[in-house]
């Protein structure tokens, strides 16, 4: 363990310092977005921008690193975010906006993707399951941290902007003076979608539902928290709580969902996630702390579905498709996740802040119905075919090292990496 954890402490450092300059620069942009003041439907569209390019990464990232490598791949993706993060104060103006987030998003999609394959490759079979928990860990710790960062200066100035700009081009130096080799190339895994929601309409619906809250949560909750008063700090510190307790339940609600049917587990996830909606929406907003932990348990519940649904597709779903299933689930979590910052934009400028939670309220509550009817149309799955639950980050291209988890054989390695090219 010690010793992957030395072949793999440059990778580990630069994931972890491009989520932080992505966490602060995310939360930048809702909070310069309404001091730009523009209308809360055309935020909606700019941040749903960075998603749309997550999914177009997610699909053709990999020609670029087919053709100039990993560690230059990795190096140009860095590069061309470090630009877009100055694009921001240098051309304030909401189709440009648009399309750096666009680029952002196609970018951080080939930055992960080539960071998780060197993961892969480098984490033996006996240790894997440890690596992704740091994985984890890393994942809601650089994207929690990067919140306190945002009260250091002045959101309506070039500060931060350049601080995010900084981060991501440090975050180049650990992977350029790594001696992990990068992974080999492979050809990708086709994906049917129809077929993967015949196998688990639930674990799909999830999956899309997931991605819809969370994302959000990430792009419009700076913008709920300034609309409702929060000052800089305040912003962060609710920020931070919602993505810190996003890691508190997840082997909790993984362990009682190995027990019990996970479908119920699910609808508990979704029913509690839509109550501290309701909560956010009653809750006075002159009252900051509760505020916090009320978000904090938005954060907790919310968090947990993308997983729970994962492990309940992967128990239904062959062994042989683990890696396309994989792939599909993120393909859902990633429509989701276009579709959130828009629609939750839409009810926040004819509701006002709190519609954003009306949003992600009423999600759950589809989440939660469409759950408790298949649950009379389909059983169980029994307790002795169930994948134990590996909780997973809620990143876009995670996939990878939770379908690792599940394939021992060289060969499937070869084949789950290509699954992250192709989707």
């Amino acid at each position: 363990m010690l010793d992957t954890l030395k072949s793999l402490a440059a990778l580990f450092l630069s994931y972890g310092l491009f989520l932080t300059a992505n966490g602060l620069f995310t939360t930048l942009l809702g909070v310069r977005t309404a001091i730009e003041k523009f209308p809360t439907e055309l935020t909606g569209v700019v941040m749903a921008s960075y998603f749309c390019g997550l999914l177009l990464g997610a699909r053709y990232a990999v020609r670029v690193v087919s053709i100039a490598g990993h560690i230059r791949s990795f190096a140009l993706f860095a590069s061309v975010m470090s630009i877009t993060a100055l694009v921001h104060v240098l051309v304030i103006n909401p189709p440009a906006w648009m399309a750096a987030r666009v680029v952002s998003g196609f970018c951080m999609a080939g930055l992960v993707m080539v960071t998780e394959s060197w993961f892969n490759t480098r984490a033996p079979t006996a240790v894997r399951g440890r690596i992704l928990s740091l994985y984890m860990g890393t994942t809601y710790l650089a994207g929690g941290l990067a919140q306190f960062l945002l009260p250091l200066a002045d959101p309506s100035r070039f500060h931060l902007f350049s601080a995010v700009s900084i981060i991501f081009s440090l975050a180049l130096v650990p992977v350029l003076v790594t001696r992990a080799p990068a992974p080999p190339p492979s050809e990708p895994a086709a994906v049917d979608m129809r077929e993967l929601f015949h196998v688990s309409p639930v674990g799909v619906t999830g999956a899309f539902i997931a991605g819809l809250v969370n994302s959000s949560f990430y792009a419009m909750g700076p913008v709920y928290a300034r609309n409702i008063g929060l000052d800089v700090t305040q912003i962060s510190l609710f920020m931070a709580a919602g993505i810190f307790c996003g890691l508190l339940l997840q082997w909790p609600m993984g362990r009682l969902s190995d027990r019990v049917d996970r479908r119920l587990v699910i609808i508990a996830a979704g029913a509690c996630t839509g109550i501290a909606c309701i909560a956010l929406i009653a809750a006075p907003v002159e009252f900051f702390a509760l505020q916090c932990v009320l978000i904090g348990c938005y954060g907790s519940f919310a968090f947990t579905i993308y997983s729970l649904g994962c492990a309940h597709t992967n128990d239904q779903a062959r062994p042989d498709r683990l890696v396309q299933t994989a792939s599909g689930l993120l393909t859902a979590y990633g429509i989701g996740a276009v579709c959130g910052p828009l629609l939750s934009a839409l009810t926040m400028g004819q509701l006002g802040a709190g519609g954003l939670f009306v949003t992600n309220a009423a999600a759950a509550a589809c989440l939660v119905a469409f759950t408790a009817a298949r649950i009379k149309r389909r059983a169980p799955v029994p307790g002795h075919r169930k994948e134990k639950f590996v909780p997973l980050p809620q990143t876009p291209t995670a996939k990878e090292l939770y379908a690792a988890m599940r394939n021992t054989r060289d060969r499937d390695m070869a084949r789950l990496v290509g699954g992250v090219r192709r989707h």
